[in-house]
This record gives C-alpha cells, sequence and structure tokens, in this order.
C-alpha cells in the first residue's frame, strides 16, 4: 500500500475531528483524490458515481461502487472486505435508476436516513442527477455542502507523501528534458507530445510514473498566447515559441513544471517575457516561507514585473499534489492577491507565472514546497528559454529525445 494503516488512520480521524466542527455526521465523498486519500482506493472508475462513506461513530469507511470495480477496491484499500458494498450494472448509465438510488438504499438500511450529510457541491464527478435522487431518496435527512473539507486537510503533505512528491519532480525533470530534446522545426506537435508522456509514464530507471491528471500542455507559435492548448499534426516552424506545460506524476503525487522553448532565435518581445518571469518567479520563491501568506508570495511577484511595465491578471499559483483528471490542483489556497492563507511547513504548491499577450507568451514555473525556513523547488531544470533547431531534419526517435 502507499500508506501506513497509521497514516490512514490518521487521515481518519483529522477527517472526523473536521466533521465534527463543521456539524457534519455523514461524508459522502465522491472526489476520487479524496476517496483515495482517506482509503487507498485507485481505479478509472470514476466516470460511473461511486462514494467513501465516512461516518462519524465507525472506525473505517465504507466504499460503494460498480460491482465490477468491487475487486479493485479489494485490492487497494487499507479496510475490511465487508465494507465494500458494491451495485449492479443496472444502475449504470440507466434511465429508469440512477447508483444514488442504491446509496440512499443502503444508508437507509444501516440507520443513517435521518442524518445530517455533508456532500461534495462542486467535486467534478458529484452531478446535479446524483445531488436528486440522494435528496429523493434520503426525504429525512439533511444536506450540506462540504466540498473541500477534505482537501484542506490535504493541505499540509507528510513525510512520505513529499517522497512521492520528490520522485514525481524528478519525474518531471525528465519529461522536460525530453520535450526540450524533441521539439525542433519540422516536427510534429504530436510527436512532441508522444515523447513527453512515454518519459512521465516511464519514469526514472529507479522508479516509474503514473498517468498525470492533465495531458502535456503544448501551445506553439501565436497559440502561445493562451495557456492551454494541446497539440495536433502539425510540424513546429523555425520562429515559433513553444510553450510545455507538465507534471510528473508518482503514486498520484503531481510536482507540474513549465517551461518555454524558441525554435532558432527568439524575438525581442518573447525573450524580453522571458527575463521578467524569471525575475519574478525568483523573487515570489524567495519570499515563500512559514508565516507568510499567499498574497504576499503574489505582491512580491506583482512588484517585480511592475518594473518592467507588465501585470498579470490571473492568479499566479496553487495548492497542488494529489489528483486524478481533470486537474493537478487541490482547490484550496491561491496564491492571488486577497488570498490571506498562511503557508505552513510541508504545503506544496505550483507556482506559475506565466505571461500571456495578444500575439505570444512565455510560462516558467515551479512546483515548491514550503520548508522550515523557506521553500524547496521539487524539479531542477534551467529558468530561461531553450533554443531549439530552426533547420528541419528528422524527427528524433524517443530514444534520440531521451524518452
Amino acid at each position: 500500500m502507499p500508506f501506513s494503516i497509521n497514516e490512514y488512520a490518521e487521515r481518519i480521524q483529522k477527517t472526523k475531528e473536521q466533521m465534527v466542527k463543521e456539524g457534519v455526521e455523514v461524508l459522502l465523498l465522491s472526489d476520487p483524490a479524496n476517496m483515495y486519500y482517506l482509503s487507498g482506493y485507485d481505479g478509472w472508475s470514476f466516470y460511473v458515481p461511486q462514494l467513501l462513506v465516512v461516518i462519524l461513530e465507525e472506525e473505517q469507511p465504507l466504499w460503494i461502487g460498480r460491482a465490477q470495480d468491487a475487486n479493485g477496491a479489494r485490492l487497494t484499500v487499507w479496510f475490511h472486505p465487508d465494507r465494500i458494498i458494491p451495485y449492479s450494472d443496472e444502475y449504470v448509465q440507466s434511465d429508469e435508476r440512477h447508483p444514488m438510488d442504491f446509496v440512499a438504499d443502503i444508508l437507509t438500511q444501516i440507520g443513517q436516513a435521518k442524518r445530517r450529510f455533508g456532500v461534495e457541491m462542486d467535486a467534478y464527478y458529484f452531478t446535479a442527477r446524483s445531488y436528486e435522487r440522494l435528496r429523493t431518496g434520503l426525504p429525512d435527512a439533511c444536506f450540506q455542502d462540504a466540498t473541500l473539507l477534505v482537501n484542506r486537510i490535504r493541505m499540509i503533505k507528510s513525510s512520505q507523501e513529499i517522497d512521492y512528491m520528490k520522485r514525481a519532480g524528478q519525474i518531471a525533470e525528465r519529461a522536460m528534458q525530453t520535450a526540450m530534446n524533441t521539439i525542433a522545426a519540422g516536427v510534429r506537435e504530436c510527436d512532441a507530445a508522444a515523447a513527453i508522456s512515454h518519459a512521465q509514464i516511464s519514469g526514472t530507471s529507479e522508479y516509474g510514473g503514473d498517468y498525470p491528471a492533465i495531458v502535456p500542455l503544448l501551445p506553439s507559435g501565436e497559440k502561445t498566447s493562451t495557456p492551454h492548448l494541446t497539440w495536433t499534426d502539425r510540424r513546429y516552424r523555425a520562429g515559433e515559441a513553444v510553450i510545455v506545460e507538465l507534471a510528473g506524476c508518482y503514486r498520484r503525487y503531481h510536482a507540474p513544471l513549465a517551461r518555454t522553448a524558441v525554435i532558432g532565435t527568439p524575438s525581442p518581445l518573447v525573450r524580453e517575457l522571458a527575463e521578467v518571469v524569471a525575475e519574478g518567479l525568483n523573487a515570489a520563491l524567495e519570499v515563500a516561507a512559514p508565516g507568510v501568506s499567499c498574497e504576499e508570495v503574489e505582491a512580491a511577484w506583482r512588484q517585480s514585473i511592475q518594473k518592467r511595465g507588465f501585470k498579470k491578471e490571473s492568479r499566479l499559483g496553487y495548492s497542488v499534489g494529489l489528483n486524478y483528471p481533470p486537474d493537478w490542483g487541490e482547490h484550496t489556497a491561491s496564491i492571488r492577491a486577497g488570498d490571506q492563507t498562511t503557508l505552513q511547513p510541508n504545503m506544496t504548491f505550483h507556482l506559475i507565472p506565466g505571461i500571456w499577450l495578444d500575439s505570444c507568451g512565455v510560462e516558467f514555473s515551479e512546483t515548491f514546497r514550503v520548508t522550515g525556513t523557506g521553500c524547496e523547488t521539487l524539479s531542477c531544470f534551467p529558468r530561461e528559454l531553450v533554443q531549439r533547431p530552426a533547420i528541419p531534419g528528422i524527427v528524433p526517435s524517443l530514444e534520440e529525445s531521451g524518452a
């Protein structure tokens, strides 16, 4: 198992303490990251409704999910198999019945129908229909939003979690080097993406990688004016900038990393943007330390880039770590003006000070851990533009690219 029984027990205890503070008696978790965090369950089954049920008075949670995934639960969770409750396939994508009908029946059978429930109202995989069917099936229950109850507990990592993220950081380094070895004039964008994905999953010689929550983001040319585009089968051209944002992932823990390459000689604007972003990133990292607020870290960045006449409207970063598609962020603290979250040791953040103009953009990013005195980055890769060949040639093989 990825963690000891004692660590899972501590997580359950912290969750119950927070449940008491928020007046929740039964917690229904549908976020696969929170399910994994408290149970160890790890499967690509979140496309159908599934829940981890934490009952205040009971030592072990319940896993409720699709019958064909029940053996996956038995192979991954830390608690007794009797706590695994499957529903049959007649509930899957049916117009007549819904898995939450089954959940409501189970909760009624075990005497929980009239309690105060916490549900993750804003979780990706908890639908409006799921909520409606739960309320219909449990008419005497009270429901309240508990979307971030477990997410906030996850913000401060254990030593084992930090070790996993450091491994993810090393995988990210290797994947980024693969990207920079592959990108060149004449190379197809999809081939660069394939090489990156190979490196992410193969990992290092000591440990393999996991699938990341987000695919490689690879906007090129004019598309670097926006951060969240992926790839096509077009070929890179001389003079283009290419933004590479990716993550190493180990045991579902992520360490994102972003850099920018230029095919040939960078334009004066791109060169200036790179200098501004690197200076601002360094200024923010110098400030990050225990006792400092998220907004103070953002202020250091903002003051740095303002000296050069630039501004960034979007947030500078966010809490990061354990997650599943479609996002590696924890959805809690953001590094931006107004967020007064205080940094504490073993919090981890993705600091992504990209600047995107109408015609181009540049990104450098780091995942960092808050230490006892400051912060440390989880990857080591130069914070500068990487120049790549501008003369079309043979597409590098995976071996040649370092994948």
